[in-house]
């Protein structure tokens, strides 16, 4: 190995049921139901974002058993790059765990432009100082500067130990059902059926195009499986939580979906910058209460970006260990035990994407949903292939149907997939969401061509 984890050095198992629940649930939240729902329910009608939602739900759902298998018979920090490299290889674990870094990374860089744009939704106005303009928007200092300062607050929260960042993790989260409660309970009080008309709009069409933001919105699950030698509970019930935190996600984004549909007609949903909020505006009378969903977004956000960025530093941190990137990144720090290096590589990441103004909210979305179905694909097609030639294989949790699980991952990550190419409903435009891509292949092909990573072997796998 080439890794600088050292004699005795190991990751603290410190998250718990409940922390890690919040660790799954949070990361796929974010901000986008703040401002997308109106979008999906016009697209697809009420009755088709929720189609919608279950079914990208239940795709999700199907990848989700084949990480839980496959994370509790190997519970490695890295996840998915511990699943191809045992599976296909070396090169396999290198495009694996490549692909998944930038969708983590992708979402880190979005939140912290999410942040400012959340911001200004409760403090209009606070945009001050102009720097200069981006794809049609005026990037002023102020917004950046929100940026800035939240990604060196977060990555400093993570680089000081994944129990302050759990802990974290664990009191947004809670305030985030606080806030889906608030939103239920206003829904059931105040909410009408005749603003669920129509049920259906854009017939097939528009319900595939909700179901296709679905991978970037869930994306994150996968932050469990990431964090497995970090977690203090058996392995069987960490796969067992894993498919809760999916389960939980899908019943947020069909509540968001309810909760807008039932307040406003079409005609607010299509001019509202906020629907969700002007949502809970609507059944409360008041807008204090778009300000409290407003807050339920930045907790969103916060969380959704502590948890990703726990993902990201622990897939490049396996990367490195293994000889596929610079050792530097495999140092795990001897005091807080986190991969320090990592984590700060990705914190200047982030730093970066402010600098850009709301134009990278798009890009980042695009280029990193394309790579995280990739990912996806191939931990479907390890699951296959280990299936077939590790019968015997210890699995502490089954997945169960045979292949026919891994089957049905790998068609629907497939299917999704080939959405995002060009002519596609969500194909990536040019050029700035394919050079994202292209630019981030290419450092990976360099990166191939120098590695030296082992082959598997349990000796090498520490296993």
């Amino acid at each position: 190995m080439s890794g600088e984890r050292g004699e005795g050095m190991r990751f603290r198992r410190v998250i718990g049921r409940n922390t890690l629940l919040a660790m799954g649930f949070g990361s796929m939240i974010g901000f986008g139901w703040v401002v997308l729902a109106g979008g999906w329910v016009v697209e697809a009608g009420s009755l088709g974002a929720i189609l919608a939602f279950l079914v990208g739900g239940l795709a999700v759902g199907f990848i989700g058993l084949t990480y839980a298998e496959l994370m509790c018979a190997m519970p490695k920090v890295g996840g998915e790059h511990h699943y191809a490299w045992r599976a296909i290889g070396t090169r396999g674990a290198f495009v694996t765990s490549w692909a998944i870094a930038l969708g983590y990374i992708s979402v880190v860089m979005f939140e912290s432009v999410a942040l400012p744009t959340a911001v200004g939704f409760i403090v209009p106005g606070y945009e001050v100082g102009y720097l200069w303009t981006i794809a049609g928007y005026e990037v002023r200092l102020t917004w950046v500067l929100v940026g800035v300062v939240a990604a060196v607050a977060v990555t400093a929260l993570n680089y000081v130990g994944i129990r302050p960042a759990a802990i974290f993790q664990l009191i947004a989260a809670l305030f985030l059902v606080g806030v889906g409660a608030l939103l239920l309970f206003g829904t059931v009080s105040n909410g009408s059926v005749q603003n669920f008309s129509p049920l259906i709009a854009g017939g097939a069409a528009g319900i595939l195009a909700v179901v296709i933001q679905t991978p970037f919105l869930f994306v994150g699950f996968d932050v469990i499986p990431q964090s497995a030698e970090e977690i203090d509970l058996p392995v069987r019930k960490i796969g067992i939580y894993l498919l809760v935190a999916i389960a939980m996600a899908t019943a947020w984004y069909v509540l968001i979906v309810v909760g807008v549909s039932s307040s406003l007609g079409q005609g607010a949903l299509e001019s509202s910058g906020s629907p969700t909020a002007d949502a809970m505006a609507a059944l409360f009378g008041g807008s204090f209460f778009a300000d409290v969903i407003i807050l339920g977004g930045v907790a969103g956000i916060l969380t959704s970006w502590n948890a990703l960025l726990v993902g990201g530093s622990r897939i490049l941190y396996a990367m490195a260990e293994h000889g596929m990137l610079p050792s530097w990144l495999a140092r795990l720090h001897p005091r807080y035990r986190t991969p320090s290096n990592a984590i700060l590589l990705i914190g200047v990441l982030s730093l970066v994407s402010p600098w850009f103004g709301e134009s990278m909210l798009v890009w980042l979305v695009n280029a990193g949903s394309l790579n995280i179905v990739v990912a996806y694909v191939l931990v479907a097609l390890s699951f296959l292939i280990l299936r077939r030639n590790e019968p015997e294989m210890p699995r502490p949790f089954r997945a169960g149907g045979g292949p026919y699980v891994g089957i049905v991952a790998l068609v629907l990550g497939l299917g999704i997939g080939v959405q995002y190419l060009p002519g596609m409903p969500a194909g990536l435009s040019w050029p700035a969401e394919w050079i994202i891509v292209l630019l981030w292949w290419a450092a990976g092909v360099l990166f191939m061509t120098r590695m030296n990573a082992p082959d598997y072997s349990p000796e090498v796998a520490g296993e």
